[in-house]
C-alpha cells in the first residue's frame, strides 16, 4: 500500500517546484525539448516494467496499456517538436513605425510565458495517457511549468513508479531539481491546490469533484486557472437517409463505441437518436449480445456503474432493449424531455440509450435539450444538406468537437484537436486538454515595449538566436528582424 504524502513531504515538493520554476520557465525551447524527449525515451524504456503494474491495478489489457504508453510518449515528443519550431510561444513582433496612423507605433514584442508550478489531478480511466505522464503533465512541462501530480487512488503503485522514472529522466537530462513531483492522498491534493505556490491546476474526473476543486481554485486569496474536464454524454444523431444507406453499420459502430474500454471513456456515446421507424432493434440487440465480458477498472467504479444503470432502468419511460455484458436502453424524445434531468445524467460504464424521434421538430428539440459536451455527432448523407446546415450550428453551440459520420471514442493527439467543451463537460470551454494548444492553459502573454535588444529574451531578439518561427510585422518568418 502506498501511504499518503506527509505534510513535510508536501512542503518539500511545493518548495522544490517553486525554486525550479524560474530556471525551468526561462529555459531555451530546444533545451526544454531535450528534457521532454528524455522523459519520453525513459518511459518507453520502462514500459515492460510499468505495464504489468498497470494491468494488476486497473484490470486493463496489455495491448491497451502499451498503446497508452505510446500515446503518452508520442505527445511528449510532439510537444518537443513544437517547442523547437516555436509555435508554442506564439511570438509576435511589431517593429516601431513612426509613420503609423493615427499615432506612431512603438516597438512591441509579445510572447507566451509559463504561469509557474502546476498541480495535475490524475484520472483513473487512462493510467498513462491521462495520469502521471498524461496530456496535462506533458503540456504543462512544454509550457515551461514545473508539475506536481496528485496521483489517482485507482493506480497508486503505477503512479509512484512512473513518477520515479520521470524524475530520474529529468535529472539525467539536466532539468532543475523539483521540475516534477508526485503526491498521494485526497486531502493532500486539496492542501496543495490552496497553496499560493501553485499557479494553475488541471483535473479529469467527476462533476461533483471537479466543481468542488474548481470552487477552491477560484476562491483562493489569489484565484488561479483551473481546467476541469468533468462529464459528457456525447450524443449521436442519425438521419433517416443515413439509416437507409448504412443502418446496420451504424448499429455495429455505435455498440462498439459505447462498449469500448468497458464504457469507461470520457467520449463514450451515451445516447443515440434514431428515427422512429429505424428497424434496427434486432441488429442492435444482436450486437450487444455479442459483447464480451471484461472487468471494470476497480470495484468502486463497478459498483458505481451498477447503481447508475439500475437508476436509469427505473426511470419512467425507459425500457431495456438488450442486456448482457453491456446494457442498451430505449426511450423516445417526448419521454426524455419529460424526465430530462433523470435521463441526461452520465453513467460511467457500458450502458447507453437509444432515443427515437418523430420528425424534424423532435430532433431539434432533442439537440436543444443538451448542456455542454465534449463531442456531438451527426450521421447523415449528401441528401441531408439542408438538415445538416440547420443542426450543425446547434451541435456547435453544445460541443467542443463535432463529428460527421464517425464515433467519438478515440481522440487524436494533433495540432487541430480540441478536447473540451461548454460546461459541464469542462469548466473552461476556451481550452483543450489534448493537442498542441493544450499548453495554452498554463501560459500567459507578456508584451515588451521599446525594450533594448540586449535585455530581451532570446526568442524576441532581432537575430532570433533560437531559430524559432515568429510573426514579424504580420508575416511568419524564422529570419532576423530589422528595426
Amino acid at each position: 500500500m502506498i501511504p499518503d504524502t506527509t505534510p513535510v513531504e508536501l512542503e518539500q515538493a511545493l518548495a522544490a517546484a517553486a525554486v525550479a520554476a524560474p530556471a525551468f520557465g526561462t529555459s531555451e525551447p530546444a533545451v526544454r525539448a531535450g528534457w521532454i524527449r528524455t522523459v519520453a525515451d525513459a518511459l518507453d524504456g520502462a514500459a515492460d516494467e510499468l505495464v504489468p503494474i498497470a494491468m494488476r491495478e486497473t484490470s486493463l489489457p496489455e495491448a491497451r496499456l502499451r498503446g497508452e504508453v505510446a500515446r503518452s510518449t508520442g505527445q511528449l515528443r510532439m510537444f518537443a517538436e513544437v517547442l523547437e519550431e516555436g509555435s508554442l510561444l506564439e511570438v509576435i513582433i511589431d517593429t516601431a513605425d513612426a509613420q503609423a496612423k493615427p499615432v506612431p507605433r512603438p516597438d512591441l514584442r509579445r510572447v507566451l510565458v509559463p504561469l509557474g508550478p502546476v498541480l495535475v489531478f490524475a484520472a483513473s480511466n487512462f493510467p498513462f495517457a491521462f495520469s502521471v505522464c498524461g496530456g496535462d503533465t506533458a503540456s504543462a512541462l512544454a509550457a515551461g511549468c514545473p508539475v506536481i501530480v496528485k496521483a489517482h487512488p485507482g493506480h497508486p503503485e503505477l503512479s509512484a513508479r512512473t513518477a520515479e522514472v520521470m524524475i530520474a529522466a529529468l535529472a539525467s537530462a539536466g532539468a532543475p531539481a523539483g521540475s516534477f513531483g508526485l503526491i498521494q492522498g485526497f486531502d493532500v491534493g486539496v492542501t496543495a491546490l490552496k497553496d499560493p505556490r501553485i499557479t494553475a491546476a488541471g483535473f479529469t474526473g467527476s462533476v461533483p469533484a471537479g466543481k468542488a476543486l474548481h470552487e477552491i481554485a477560484v476562491t483562493r486569496p489569489e484565484p488561479i486557472p483551473f481546467y476541469g474536464e468533468l462529464g459528457s454524454l456525447n450524443p449521436v444523431f442519425v438521419t433517416q437517409a443515413a439509416i437507409d444507406a448504412r443502418g446496420k453499420d451504424i448499429a455495429t459502430g455505435y455498440v462498439g463505441s459505447f462498449t469500448l474500454g468497458v464504457g469507461q471513456f470520457c467520449t463514450k456515446p451515451g445516447l443515440l437518436f434514431l428515427p422512429a421507424a429505424h428497424g434496427l432493434q434486432e441488429q442492435l440487440a444482436a450486437v450487444v449480445g455479442g459483447v464480451a465480458e471484461a472487468p471494470m477498472l476497480n470495484d468502486r467504479i463497478k459498483d458505481g456503474f451498477g447503481s447508475g444503470r439500475d437508476r436509469l432502468q427505473k426511470v419512467d419511460g425507459i425500457r431495456v432493449l438488450a442486456s448482457g455484458s453491456a446494457t442498451l436502453l430505449q426511450t423516445t424524445v417526448p419521454e426524455l424531455l419529460a424526465r430530462r434531468d433523470e435521463i441526461l445524467e452520465e453513467c460511467f460504464g457500458p450502458v447507453s440509450i437509444v432515443v427515437e424521434y418523430n420528425g424534424l421538430e423532435e430532433l431539434r428539440a432533442a439537440v436543444e435539450a443538451f448542456e455542454g459536451n465534449l463531442t456531438a455527432t451527426l450521421h447523415a448523407e449528401g441528401s441531408d444538406t439542408e438538415l445538416a446546415a440547420e443542426l450543425l450550428p446547434l451541435l456547435t453551440a453544445r460541443a467542443g468537437r463535432v463529428l460527421w459520420n464517425g464515433w467519438p471514442t478515440g481522440v487524436a493527439v494533433s495540432w487541430a484537436q480540441h478536447h473540451g467543451g461548454p460546461f459541464p463537460s469542462t469548466v473552461g470551454s476556451i481550452h483543450t486538454s489534448v493537442g498542441v494548444t493544450a499548453a495554452r492553459r498554463f501560459q500567459r502573454p507578456v508584451a515588451y515595449q521599446d525594450t533594448p535588444d540586449a535585455v530581451l529574451p532570446d526568442v524576441l531578439k532581432d537575430a532570433n538566436p533560437s531559430g524559432i518561427s515568429r510573426r514579424v510585422n504580420g508575416t511568419v518568418t524564422t529570419g532576423e528582424v530589422s528595426r
